[in-house]
């Protein structure tokens, strides 16, 4: 079957047929840098970064644009409450948010505008706009006039009546209360660093003709998918397409795809909730800090464990539960090297997953590098779930059954006791296609030696005393003794694992 993505503008699933045949071009919301980026802000660019791992593994050659947000009034007063400049100020949380995203293996982006390099294009827009009627200047103010757009209202399925009172007006000088601003002239007291030159007198952007700007600066009137949280349906992408559309006369974006949002206690995570509870939960979950507490690895498993139109929710206990089902595929990983010598990662980068054509009806059900030999066919059933509107929870739900089918393969050929070289190299290529597949959604991109035991020469010989040690307590009968070596080492976060093959050890 095709590719289906849900279009929040249809409110349907429909076929993906890109604008140019083979190539997309996705844009997303990004950054406001104004204060450091927590655990909703990476929920996007996880999500679209496995969407495009998929789509370049699908035969597309995609184009991936974040933009950054680095004029804003809340850098104005954040900048100002911190003694510092708007630039000073952008750098820093600009280079934090980009250090997590490294982190978290968010590796597909391949253009990232700055709203204060891309001014030119800004003005340009909105002197269109102007132009053609669709957009009035009001004492250096230039504001979009909702009316001049019969189409307004049309994502958010909102019309402009129903909108009426909702918002608040900004002086005097507005013909509709939901007109919009597109330039906001400069005000006494604001740093010079934000009153850029314009046709109407210095001032700087509004949020919503930024995004459209920096958008039609790499991908031209159109492009194929634009995507953010729900919560920027109305009034950002609203707006965006209304000005972008009176722009151009020509649609701007094919699908819009809008992810759930990340709750703490049922509530949406936000910087500006000053609720104590949230602030401190807020804390805890800015990505520096979350991400010294967490590995990566389970964070966008996290992440991509829940479908992405989902809200995620935000818990001690949802972490607890994702790491017991990552923890499955890094033993099932240790077990593999143990009986085979080899690692499973390194066969993984051997493996060939057969690619389906765009246009196939149904996808590849070839075993070639993921399920030779068993039961599954892990590569056609990873692939109809990410073609059903990329649903990665369903995607990983396969390689839960992949990873069991080899654990059983192990169990009923007994290889944990003796495995010839002919049943190593199946146990290879089987393992191999998991993390293959796994790695569409960048996952097991490289050995998990921060979640399991080794590394530390020091440590593992200690580790080889207390497991003889126990071993010891038990040929003796004494349980005891051996219960408590066990508890102990529990209570530190260490795991002893008794095999056939003796006793092993991992961290968590």
């Amino acid at each position: 079957m095709p590719i289906t993505i849900y279009n929040t503008l249809t409110r349907t699933k429909e076929p993906f047929e890109p604008l140019v045949a083979g190539k997309v071009g996705i844009y997303l919301c990004g950054p406001t840098v104004y204060k450091p980026s927590h655990i909703g802000h990476a929920v996007g660019p996880i999500i679209f970064d496995a969407v495009k791992r998929y789509l370049t593994f699908r035969g597309y050659q995609v184009t991936w644009v974040v933009n950054v947000t680095d004029v804003d009034d809340k850098l104005i007063d954040e900048a100002r409450g911190q003694k510092t400049t708007i630039r000073e100020l952008a750098a820093r949380v600009e280079a934090d948010y980009l250090d997590a995203m490294k982190k978290l293996h968010v590796d597909g982006i391949d253009v990232m505008p700055r709203a204060s390099e891309c001014m030119g294009d800004i003005i340009g827009v909105i002197r269109t706009l102007v132009d053609k009627g669709a957009a009035y200047v009001a004492d250096g103010d230039v504001y979009f006039d909702v009316t001049s757009d019969p189409d307004y209202g049309k994502l958010s399925n909102r019309s402009i009546e129903d909108q009426a009172g909702q918002r608040a007006l900004h002086g005097g000088q507005k013909r509709n209360p939901n007109d919009f601003a597109l330039w906001k002239a400069a005000k006494p007291g604001e740093p010079e660093e934000v009153k850029f030159d314009s046709p109407w007198g210095k001032g700087r952007p509004g949020w919503h003709i930024e995004c459209s700007a920096m958008s039609m600066k790499v991908f031209g009137p159109s492009l194929d998918i634009h995507g953010g949280g729900m919560d920027l349906i109305f009034p950002h992408h609203e707006n965006e397409i209304a000005q972008s559309e009176s722009a151009n006369d020509a649609p701007f974006a094919k699908y819009w795809m809008h992810n759930g949002l990340t709750r703490f206690n049922t509530k949406k995570v936000s910087k500006s909730d000053t609720d104590p509870e949230a602030v401190r939960a807020l804390k805890r979950m800015t990505l520096h800090n979350l991400l010294a507490e967490f590995s990566p690895e389970l964070i966008r498993f996290f992440v991509l464990s829940t479908h992405y139109r989902r809200p995620i929710e935000f818990s001690d206990e949802e972490l607890a539960g994702k790491k017991k089902g990552l923890d499955t595929f890094y033993r099932l990983f240790e077990r593999v090297e143990r009986i085979t010598g080899q690692s499973a990662y390194a066969a993984a980068d051997k493996a060939q997953l057969a690619k389906p054509s765009r246009d196939a009806s149904e996808p590849s059900r070839d075993r070639e590098g993921a399920g030779s030999g068993t039961r599954l066919d892990p590569v056609a059933d990873f692939i109809r779930a990410m073609d059903d509107d990329f649903n990665t929870a369903a995607a990983i739900a396969t390689l839960f059954d992949a990873a069991s089918e080899v654990n059983a393969t192990i169990e009923r050929e007994k290889w944990e006791k003796a495995a010839d070289d002919g049943a190593k190299a199946i146990l290879l290529q089987m393992t191999g296609g998991v993390i293959r597949l796994a790695r569409l959604l960048g996952l097991f991109l490289e050995p998990a030696s921060a979640h399991s035991g080794g590394g530390d020469d020091m440590v593992d010989s200690v580790m080889r005393i207390l497991i003889d040690l126990r071993a010891h307590c038990r040929k003796k009968k004494d349980f005891e003794a051996a219960d408590l070596i066990r508890n102990r080492l529990t209570e530190l976060g260490i795991t002893l694992e008794d095999r056939a093959d003796g006793t092993g050890w991992r961290k968590g």
